[in-house]
């Protein structure tokens, strides 16, 4: 099969891949299926501390959705409706939604449905010759509002507004000033710093880091915190980790988290 989702884990980090060399990862209604189911055993599987999402291959991280299946799977406003709500939706959401860090690892086109996904991750780092964009207009369709939501949340509409109306290719650089990105590293160091950044993360508490997340959600949200909440904060105190962190700060060694 040429077009598939891979996920390898590791020492605590999941790899997940977007595999479809011959459209540059190009992410097909399959492989939505795929990405999702992919990030929904991630989110039950506690062994894993980070997880790093990238395309197959070092000429593309995701060069959009397939646009030659577009026919089929989005010939009608019913079909279009599933093919977004339902396979891209849930895809989107589960990365959104992870409980553990995510990174993405970005080399070459992180274009339309590419840089949806990338968008939805927590840390984004990119080779310098890589691009970003959603050039949709000069194709004749827009980009669904439940997908735009996502970039809006990360760059804000000035952004999101010049990247579709302009339909203009953006530098990694220009990518970075804007608030797509992280981080821009050479080329052939992006893989091997998505692992440092996945090595970092795993070095911590991974309670923490879901809390971390957690909080940060619940922040955006908006609301005033109620009294639960606030008490909730502390939730750190009761457990093993934190006892581990505080010995070995004292102690002048390397704590050793398990989780709990």
């Amino acid at each position: 099969m040429n077009s598939r989702i891979d996920c390898e884990i590791n020492a605590g980090v999941a790899t997940v891949s977007l595999h479809n060399p011959a459209k540059l990862n190009a992410v097909n209604a399959a492989m939505w299926r795929g990405l999702s189911a992919a990030m929904q055993g991630i989110a039950a599987d506690d062994s894993v501390r980070c997880v790093i999402l990238r395309g197959a291959g070092d000429e593309a991280f995701a060069a959009g959705g397939d646009i030659e299946e577009f026919r089929s799977v989005r010939a009608t406003v019913d079909d279009a409706l599933h093919y977004h709500e339902d396979l891209v939706a849930s895809a989107l959401d589960a990365i959104r939604h992870c409980a553990v860090p995510t990174v993405a690892a970005i080399r070459g086109a992180c274009v339309g449905g590419g840089l949806e996904i990338a968008g939805c991750c927590d840390i984004r780092i990119a080779g310098e010759s890589s691009r970003f964009g959603a050039p949709i207009n000069r194709l004749g369709f827009s980009m669904y509002p439940g997908e735009m939501a996502g970039l809006l949340a990360l760059v804000g509409p000035a952004v999101v507004l010049e990247i579709l109306l302009e339909g203009r290719i953006l530098d990694a650089r220009e990518a970075l000033q804007k608030g797509l990105l992280s981080r821009v590293v050479d080329d052939e160091k992006v893989f091997e710093e998505a692992a440092a950044t996945a090595t970092r993360i795993c070095a911590g508490a991974p309670l923490v880091s879901r809390w971390h997340k957690q909080w940060v959600r619940r922040l955006m949200a908006g609301g005033a915190l109620s009294e639960a909440e606030r008490r909730q904060a502390f939730d750190f105190l009761a457990t093993e980790d934190y006892r581990e962190g505080l010995s070995a700060f004292l102690e002048k060694r390397t704590p050793v988290f398990k989780g709990r």
